[in-house]
């Protein structure tokens, strides 16, 4: 039996700033939205995968997460890596970098972390 990927979701305070911060960070786009009764769901997606991250604004909820201390990512590939660097350096959303490896992450809103790794050929 074969799967495939379709989407991976985090859960946001404040959709319309996390929609922003992707848009701006990573060049993501809303595809498609679920209005619920309680909730409110964005997909976004890069316009190049079928891969897309779904945001989950649950109505009600006013705390912020609690996203625990694991090393949970989603990781990104940057065709420009510098300008990725110098764009997430202006936005002051660089959180870590490890520059053995040539990778770096940057923070959302929500404290959810993303990995920005170079294009590699």
């Amino acid at each position: 039996m074969k799967f495939k990927f379709l989407h991976s979701n985090i859960n946001v305070l404040d959709l319309g700033r996390s929609i922003s911060f992707y848009g701006r960070a990573l060049g993501l786009k809303e595809t498609r939205r679920i209005d619920g009764k309680n909730f409110t769901i964005v997909f976004m997606g890069d316009g190049e995968t079928g891969f897309l991250l779904e945001l989950t604004n649950l109505h009600e909820r006013t705390e912020p997460y609690e996203l625990g201390d694991n090393e949970s990512h989603i990781a990104f590939e940057a065709p420009d890596f510098d300008a990725a660097h110098k764009l997430h350096a202006e936005m002051g959303c660089i959180c870590f970098e490890n520059q053995d490896m040539g990778i770096y992450f940057i923070e959302d809103p929500d404290g959810y972390w993303m990995e920005v790794i170079p294009h590699r050929y």
